[in-house]
């Protein structure tokens, strides 16, 4: 595989080419440098409170609708913060070939909530319906890891007109959580949408962005955990901070394996959590490929099967200590890109926090202190950055040309549907629901379909751009074919 521009591949070993007939030592790649402890430390938990709510919120619905007293809430809410946490060690240090080592928060996605709710309302025994659900996962995450070094093949499907639209889908898709965020934590409640809680998500956006605009270095690159620990102490007076969750936490608690049951294995919730497996492989294959691009180290084949190993395990282990299907978060995705700080091991410190989260309730509860509308005003910058990212790769998608506008036009309509009109695909099958109501999922499948179409499938041409995604290198580059060349060299 090609070394990367300015790195060798021992990092530190000096390049005998060097055009000026003197010897450099090559800097180790900002992905797997290691920064000084409190920095690390720092940055690693800005990544923890940036992806929190998103850790949390899933336990919570499904907690709620099983009827799960508090202390059980409590319980299962710190299982998915632990799991969480190992399934990020799993993506940034790895093992073997498992783990894509970039910068990945690892959590539990949010796409199985529908299907997990659904196995819920279906149960009769309520007390059966965590232990189906975590037989389900196992199933699903073994399944998915076998099917990963597969299912990687699809990088070659992801030129730059199809990985920018779907970067720009992952941003424009996460912003109405923030936007939901800022409103408050109740959808329907007295204060929803209030205008202390705006003006709360409104202020912690103003901060953040002067924090940017007028500190450098360390200060500037850790803006957004500045911005939400001022945020909550200014919303301290409107009464908007609720500090119970600290008085009520234990100091000490240990996920207990199979707390809830031995796992149950039903061929219903096996077949629908398989197909929330599908989906969320396709959102971290978009998601690595995004991040490649970003900390300039692009996700090759290998690279996306090994991360979608740690992706699989990581929800194949977590029923263990009662967690749910993990994912990589694509909200730190923006973090990332807004920071500059490409370093895996931040990430991997993040997921430490997440860990002691788990073992610590109380710890856990400090991160449930800050305000969602807090949370809210953040999320308009990470997200944001997420979608700006995106732009950044269409602009290397030679738009001049007529096909590839129609891919990132037709692209972005087709993912925007779930966010435009929630309830377009109301008359559908609900296994079908799971996925079309994934923007990220249905616009990546119709840009790769897409792009197959105007770019592989037909004429060829002098004004025939095909796309060879992958270089001797393992990096997604486009080449432009001429009249009269072999048709033998194109996809």
């Amino acid at each position: 595989m090609a070394t990367q521009p300015g790195f060798t591949k021992q990092g530190n070993t000096p390049d005998p080419s060097d055009v000026d007939g003197e010897s450099r030592i090559q800097e180790t790649h900002p992905v797997d440098q290691k920064l000084p402890p409190l920095k690390m430390a720092t940055t690693g938990l800005q990544h923890v409170a940036a992806m929190y709510a998103g850790v949390v919120a899933p336990p919570l619905i499904v907690g709620a609708a099983i009827g799960l007293s508090a202390k059980e809430l409590t319980f299962l809410t710190g299982a998915c913060l632990f799991t969480a946490g190992l399934a990020t060690f799993l993506q940034t240090l790895g093992i073997w070939k498992i783990g894509a080592r970039l910068p990945f928060v690892n959590g539990v996605t949010f796409a199985g909530v529908a299907p997990m709710i659904a196995v819920v309302e279906s149960t009769d025994n309520k007390d059966d319906a965590l232990p189906i659900i975590f037989g389900a996962v196992i199933v699903a995450g073994v399944l998915g890891f076998i099917a990963a070094p597969f299912f990687s093949k699809l990088v070659r499907f992801f030129p730059p007109v199809v990985t920018g639209t779907v970067i720009t889908l992952i941003g424009i898709s996460l912003m109405p959580v923030a936007f939901g965020w800022a409103q408050g934590p109740v959808p329907g409640a007295d204060d929803y949408g209030s205008m202390k809680n705006l003006g709360l998500a409104g202020l912690t956006l103003v901060i953040v962005l002067l924090l940017r605009r007028f500190t450098t270095g360390f200060v500037k690159q850790i803006a957004v955990l500045l911005g939400l620990v001022l945020g909550t102490l200014v919303a301290i007076p409107f009464g908007v901070t609720d500090f119970s969750p600290i008085g009520d936490a234990d100091i000490v608690g240990f996920p207990t394996p199979f707390h809830f049951g031995a796992p149950q294995f039903a061929a219903a919730a096996i077949v629908s959590l398989c197909v929330v497996m599908v989906v969320s492989m396709t959102e971290s294959t978009a998601d690595m490929l995004a991040l490649g691009e970003i900390v300039e180290r692009p996700a090759d084949e290998k690279t996306i099967a090994a991360g979608l190993r740690a992706d699989c395990l990581g929800s194949a282990v977590s029923p263990l200590f009662n967690g749910f299907m993990c994912s990589a978060f694509a909200q730190n995705i923006g973090l990332v890109a807004m920071t500059k700080i490409r370093s895996r091991y931040v990430v991997a410190a993040g997921g430490g926090f997440l860990v002691l989260m788990g073992l610590c309730p109380m710890a856990a509860s400090l991160i449930a202190v800050v305000p969602r509308p807090v949370l809210g005003g953040a999320g308009v910058v990470l997200f944001g950055s997420v979608a700006a990212s995106g732009i950044q790769t269409l602009v290397k998608a030679n738009l001049e040309r007529d096909n590839n506008v129609l891919i990132v036009a037709v692209s972005l309509a087709v993912g925007l549907i779930p966010i435009a009109a929630p309830e377009f695909y109301h008359a559908f099958p609900e296994t079908a629901k799971i996925i079309l109501d994934s923007g990220i999922s249905t616009g990546c499948v119709a840009a790769v379909l897409l792009n197959l179409v105007f770019n592989h499938i037909g004429k060829r041409g002098e004004d025939d751009e095909v796309t060879n995604p992958m270089e001797p290198g393992g990096e997604i580059a486009e080449q432009r074919v001429h009249e009269g060349s072999s048709p033998a060299g194109a996809h």
